[in-house]
């Protein structure tokens, strides 16, 4: 069980190629109590392989598709989250040490682009994972599931 001091989470899946990537997030929003929002082109869970990954997450987790990019961006701030990109950015703070604010919102960009720099500007800030490896990055629901899990401990 998460404490009661937890902060609500949500997470922008922006532009998401890979149905299974989108799968794989439902079932980390499913296991945060988060919601997840699409935009552009993220596939939803009407989508038969998002099913496959999900586990069953598709059906137990909010889900909306906001359109635009910079369209769901604004109306995500609009609802009162604040927008914290997961992104390899020079501004990027380490995500161990960020505060993450009492509602928040993970924005998670496209697979090959990261966030597009037209939603970047809707963001309040950005966290990165550091990598100690030769790989420049996680897969993008495994960064989501590691920066969205610390933000909830870390806010109890």
């Amino acid at each position: 069980m998460w404490p009661e001091e937890s902060i609500e989470l949500a997470f922008l899946l922006q532009d998401w190629d890979d149905a299974y990537n989108v799968g794989g997030m439902f079932r980390v929003a499913d296991a945060c109590g988060a919601a997840l929002f699409g935009s552009g082109g993220t596939p939803g869970p009407e989508n038969p392989q998002v099913g496959v990954t999900s586990m069953g997450g598709h059906r137990r987790t909010r889900w909306q598709h906001l359109g635009k990019h910079e369209d769901a961006a604004q109306a995500l701030i609009e609802l009162g989250y604040t927008l914290v990109a997961v992104e390899i950015a020079s501004e990027a703070q380490n995500f161990m040490e960020f505060d993450y604010p009492a509602k928040t919102c993970l924005v998670l960009g496209n697979e090959g682009k990261g966030v597009y720099t037209s939603v970047m500007k809707y963001c309040s800030a950005a966290v990165m994972i550091p990598m100690c490896g030769k790989g420049r990055s996680l897969n993008v629901h495994v960064a989501g599931a590691i920066v969205g899990f610390h933000a909830i401990l870390r806010n109890s």
